[in-house]
């Protein structure tokens, strides 16, 4: 009988830690979760921007450059990025215009000189933002598809950024 209730006690502590396992292996639901949550505070906190103004050199809290507003939006956030585009497009993992997710950062090269030289941050469904020294001269939202598409360099994907 004490073999038996032993072997019992043995067999339901296996279960439970199996079924852990089973449920979530590697603890990754946890890590989606908060990835989740980052990248819906970048875009709250970038949106928040729109309409603040551009100004070279800027990082804000209340005007930016491109880079600059990328840095700030990120550094609130904890992940602590370069302060330019150029180092910015060279830290994590790159990624094309078509694999591109919401967070992820992008960059261009505006002049066509083949070095990266604005950044912004991709929201989803053709969508970036970022501080325009252009007609808008402030924070706003543009089309990736439209005037910067054939700008566009790569994108870093946030997950592997820090």
């Amino acid at each position: 009988m004490k073999i038996f209730k032993i072997f019992i006690y043995s067999l339901t502590i296996f279960t439970i830690f199996s079924l852990s396992l089973l449920a979530d292996p590697l603890n990754k639901n946890k890590e989606i979760v908060k990835d989740n949550i980052s990248t819906k505070n970048i875009i709250k906190l970038a949106k928040s921007k729109l309409g603040n103004p551009y100004v070279y050199a800027k990082s804000g809290p209340d005007s930016f450059d491109c880079s600059g507003f990328v840095y700030y939006i990120y550094k609130e956030n904890k992940i602590i990025l370069p302060r330019t585009s150029l180092s910015q497009s060279q830290v994590g993992e790159k990624t094309a215009l078509e694999e591109l997710e919401k967070g992820d950062l992008v960059f261009f090269d505006t002049s066509l000189k083949g070095k990266i030289n604005h950044s912004g941050i991709y929201l989803g469904n053709g969508k970036f933002i970022h501080a325009s020294s252009g007609k808008a001269n402030s924070v706003t939202i543009s089309d990736v598809y439209g005037w910067y598409k054939d700008k566009f360099k790569w994108g870093i994907k946030k997950n592997t950024l820090n």
